[in-house]
């Protein structure tokens, strides 16, 4: 009987790897961003938006930054810092990830491990609450 598994479950594997497609990657040189004048104007007022919220703003102050400080250190940045920065922060919102997908994820895992047990064996699994 589990030698009739392995061998499906042999099968499936190969079936997978055989219709994954043949991707070639390789390093590509980075090429500066050029930001337009109003695409700029929107990672800053990004960014400024952020740094007004008051917990950043008493965070900064705390490590001894100084808002005159902050704002000379955001005018030296670059287009492609500002730009890199702006998109990090869209990554950063405060309770953006509730942890329902982990959850879920983790759900979907049980149900196959209980539906692969109910498959291979004669005995039922008994879910009671």
């Amino acid at each position: 009987m589990t030698r009739k598994i392995t061998i499906y479950y042999l099968v499936a594997v190969m079936f997978i790897i055989g219709i994954a497609p043949r991707v070639e990657a390789a390093f590509m040189p980075s090429q500066a961003i050029t930001l337009s004048s109003g695409e700029r104007a929107a990672d800053v007022q990004k960014i400024q938006t952020v740094l007004e919220m008051k917990l950043v703003k008493q965070r900064l102050l705390d490590l001894g930054f100084s808002p005159e400080e902050i704002q000379s250190r955001i005018s030296e940045m670059s287009d492609q810092q500002i730009h890199s920065f702006a998109q990090k922060l869209d990554d950063l919102k405060v309770g953006q990830d509730s942890g329902l997908g982990i959850v879920i994820a983790i759900l979907v895992i049980v149900l196959l491990v209980i539906l692969i047990i109910n498959l291979t064996s004669g005995k039922k699994v008994v879910v009671t609450q």
